[in-house]
């Protein structure tokens, strides 16, 4: 029998029981920031055990500038934690498992990521748990599934897909969460981000190193910055790679530094002219790449448009490791790939350039310049990137034609006229005249001299002829056109 004594006791300790907070898990992904985080904000009342795992599977994918980004960003994070964030090195289900059971966690909260490897992970994660969990969409501002057309399928064309689906019809997005206020604890296991090996281990990093800041409080001025100087010329200065009219938000977006919620609400504040409204539909052509990913999930291997199945890729290695070095004879080119190189970005205008000239005029599968790009670029997105390839090689949705083959002369002599941003990457090109500087193998022989350029030496020939490079791409399109 139980006294009173004992019954009271009881209740007290029920009590006490009830009243304790829950020891949760807060596991960051691609969603590295304290503001604006649902999961984050979701687990506040709870004692929070925050988490970041580097899953081995998923950094044999990721690149080398991405890896060196990742670290940075991550120490950043724990330092606005307290140095509380648990770093794990291993399979992120067995590992979540053990924490679980080691530190009598009573729930788990995370934000998805839109990636087809990655949302089947969160399934199998979800069916080997025994405690509550919750889900959130902290990366996107439209979730893929809930944008479709009329008859029920997805779209295949941005326009309609952004201007219809999503801003039209689809919800508003959700407007930007406070920074929650939070209990973090320790693991009983300490751990160190050096034991992520994430750093490259030669000097290249250092370059990458010099010109960002990573993390939260980097991301938000950046945005400021861009807001007080760069939008105002936003929709036709974001073509020209010497002006600081673009953003260069991309990396701090892909890593979650800052979400696109914070960005679309607070760009949308300073009011809607035509250069905000293009700024916030280069938001959702990132929205129109997850979503193609998400309901066309084949395209990251293969071409959407399958017709390019049957196309007669040459895949000349020696061409694509000139590529590769910036070394091509066409300077607007060599010098977007020695940014890329030295910065660990590219300007979008120069990306097209570059991914045309490595598709068309070198006849090269788009999935070569995607590996190169998500080995070398800070904002290596794999959404973004796949479908930008396929977009510029004409095998993806809302694709430009593949006879639309850029040509770098021009496009050197439209977008960098006093040539700017190729001699800041090609100083050797530094006193060649504006009117051959995009095409130095036509200059004549004292312009060389005097310009101190010896073809072949300090600058390399052409390693293609423009012309018949581009018929020979023309020719090779006409055949699977003929096999539809």
């Amino acid at each position: 029998k139980i006294n009173k004594l004992t019954l009271r006791q009881l209740i007290n300790d029920g009590i006490k029981k009830l009243s304790l907070k829950m020891k949760s898990i807060h596991w960051f992904r691609n969603d590295l920031r304290l503001a604006d985080n649902p999961a984050l904000s979701a687990a506040s009342g709870n004692d929070v055990l925050p988490i970041f795992i580097l899953d081995p599977k998923d950094s044999e994918n990721m690149g080398q500038a991405s890896k060196l980004w990742l670290h940075h960003s991550l120490n950043k994070l724990n330092e606005s934690l307290d140095g509380k964030l648990q770093f794990i090195h291993g399979d992120t289900i067995d590992e979540i498992r053990k924490l679980i059971n080691s530190e009598k966690i009573d729930a788990i909260y995370w934000n998805k990521i839109f990636e087809p490897e990655q949302e089947l992970k969160d399934r199998d994660l979800i069916n080997s748990l025994h405690i509550d969990y919750q889900i959130f969409n902290g990366s996107l501002l439209w979730k893929p599934e809930s944008i479709l057309k009329d008859d029920g399928t997805p779209y295949k064309v941005f326009t309609p897909f952004y201007r219809k689906g999503c801003v039209k019809f689809g919800e508003t997005p959700r407007e930007p969460l406070p920074k929650a206020k939070l209990n973090f604890f320790h693991a009983n296991k300490k751990s160190s981000l050096d034991e992520l090996n994430l750093l490259p281990l030669h000097p290249w990093k250092k370059k990458i190193e010099s010109k960002w800041d990573m993390g939260e409080e980097s991301a938000m001025k950046r945005l400021d910055d861009f807001l007080e100087s760069g939008i105002q010329n936003y929709k036709e200065g974001r073509n020209y790679p010497s002006k600081r009219f673009v953003s260069r938000l991309s990396p701090h977006l892909h890593f979650g530094e800052i979400s696109p919620n914070q960005i679309w609400f607070k760009t949308r504040a300073n009011g809607d002219d035509k250069n905000i409204d293009h700024f916030c539909s280069e938001l959702g052509w990132r929205e129109f790449s997850h979503y193609l990913i998400h309901h066309f999930s084949f395209m990251l291997e293969e071409n959407l448009n399958s017709n390019f199945d049957a196309f007669p890729w040459e895949n000349n290695t020696q061409l694509i490791e000139s590529w590769k070095r910036g070394e091509t004879g066409y300077p607007i080119v060599d010098a977007g790939m020695k940014e890329l190189w030295e910065t660990g970005y590219m300007h979008n205008r120069v990306r097209m350039i570059v991914g045309s000239f490595l598709v068309k005029n070198l006849l090269t599968h788009w999935s070569y310049g995607r590996d190169w790009f998500n080995d070398c670029l800070v904002d290596a997105d794999l959404a973004n990137n796949t479908a930008s390839w396929q977009w510029v090689a004409g095998t993806g949705a809302d694709a430009a034609p593949y006879f639309r083959i850029f040509n770098p002369v021009k496009q050197g002599q439209d977008f960098d006229k006093d040539g700017e941003y190729t001699k800041k990457y090609l100083p050797q090109l530094s006193n060649m005249p504006d009117k051959y500087l995009f095409n130095p193998w036509e200059a004549p022989r004292e312009i060389l001299d005097d310009a101190g350029i010896k073809l072949g030496e300090n600058y390399p020939h052409p390693i293609v002829e423009l012309k018949s490079s581009r018929e020979n791409a023309l020719a090779s399109f006409a055949q699977i056109k003929k096999k539809k």
